[in-house]
């Protein structure tokens, strides 16, 4: 049976399918809306991964950034602003966590010098292996993902930018083995992100979700 709370994903429906998917695994019931007043009928928010945020929201000019969607990035930040006055729950997953930074005061790294070690690998590019790359992490004590995993967990990863500066009141869960950031958390709201991709990392994705909708 359904859970009668919902969650919002604040996204493009062609984008959001996996998200979808893994919520329905939860049971929680969901809706996918490019809509900001809908979430006040909504108990938490889940900004989906993507492409780059544009530069100037903070306070940069385009060095390496892709795949802009600047109408997205306006809706997201403005979900943001609501569900953090309302103090809802809200996860962040890869550029959704970079949002949850840039909405709180920090920066992005444009361009890793160590994006090769982290980028998704497209299938024209006739490599071994395409997809998400998979590297380990270490997790900080007494933070949410190590409540949910303990102190070591291997990712996913298909990113070619990172949290630099964190913003007020954030603070870096995760670690990857080259010193990545890859999670962080609001020291006082329930606001989390990682960097990585739960939403096809199987099975230890899903304990991340269910997490998250525990907190409901």
């Amino acid at each position: 049976m359904k859970s009668s709370k919902k969650i919002a994903i604040i996204g493009r429906r062609k984008d959001t399918s996996r998200y979808e998917d893994m919520l329905s695994r939860t049971g929680i019931s969901y809706i996918t809306s490019l809509c900001v007043s809908k979430i006040h009928s909504c108990s938490a928010i889940l900004l989906p991964g993507g492409g780059d945020i544009t530069p100037a929201f903070f306070g940069q000019k385009n060095a390496g950034s892709k795949n802009i969607d600047t109408e997205l990035d306006i809706i997201q930040l403005q979900a943001m602003e609501l569900a953090v006055r309302e103090k809802k729950p809200i996860l962040g997953i890869c550029k959704g966590m970079q949002i949850i930074n840039v909405f709180f005061g920090g920066t992005i790294v444009q361009d890793m010098q160590n994006a090769e070690n982290h980028r998704y690998i497209h299938p024209e590019e006739k490599r071994d292996v395409t997809g998400d790359q998979m590297h380990d992490s270490r997790i900080m004590p007494e933070t949410f993902l190590w409540e949910i995993y303990g102190k070591n967990l291997r990712i996913n990863s298909a990113h070619h930018q990172c949290i630099d500066k964190p913003g007020k009141n954030l603070e870096v869960a995760q670690f990857a083995d080259d010193g990545t950031p890859e999670a962080l958390f609001h020291k006082t709201l329930p606001v989390y992100g990682v960097q990585w991709h739960p939403e096809r990392l199987f099975p230890e994705g899903e304990k991340l979700f269910r997490y998250f909708v525990n907190l409901l």
